[in-house]
């Protein structure tokens, strides 16, 4: 069962940097350090495509910290 869940946490966290990937498509490092956009939109709403991958990473990440929890409790 730890051997499982550890390939699972594998393939989510493989699943997890793709859709990260994904969502910073055509943006350069300028807005992570606090610059503009090249819009100058520094918020906007996410549609189609864009929400799907948001709520997906944060399903993943859910996924990833119930798994961990579980790989801790099943090791004791």
């Amino acid at each position: 069962m730890i051997k499982f869940i550890s390939y699972l946490q594998i393939i989510l966290s493989v699943l997890l940097i793709i859709s990260i990937i994904l969502q910073i498509r055509g943006v350069g490092l300028s807005p992570t350090f606090g610059g503009l956009t090249s819009g100058g939109e520094t918020f906007r709403q996410r549609r189609g495509l864009e929400k799907f991958l948001m709520y997906a990473t944060m399903v993943l990440i859910a996924l990833i910290a119930v798994s961990s929890i579980a790989l801790i409790w099943l090791d004791k």
